[in-house]
């Protein structure tokens, strides 16, 4: 299962696995803008920890997540 989200002109994509049943483990990948190779391995799949998640959790952390590297490469939203 994947989605995209924007956010500040880049595109965070979100995949789900299926871990067990109905909970998934999840990864994200941040593409668009400039110098991403700061982003994970020069801006790879990003496994989250702690999981696996409910399918709405999962999408909600893997946001959350890309949001705040995407605003530590950028800095603070004026």
């Amino acid at each position: 299962m994947r989605r995209t989200i924007t956010y500040r002109g880049f595109k965070i994509h979100v995949e789900l696995t299926p871990s067990a049943d109905d909970t998934f483990n999840v990864t994200f990948q941040i593409q668009g803008g400039t110098n991403l190779e700061v982003l994970g391995a020069r801006g790879g799949r990003i496994p989250l920890r702690n999981g696996p998640f409910t399918e709405r959790w999962a999408y909600l952390v893997a946001e959350i997540a890309g949001q705040a590297a995407i605003d530590v490469l950028l800095g603070p939203i004026d």
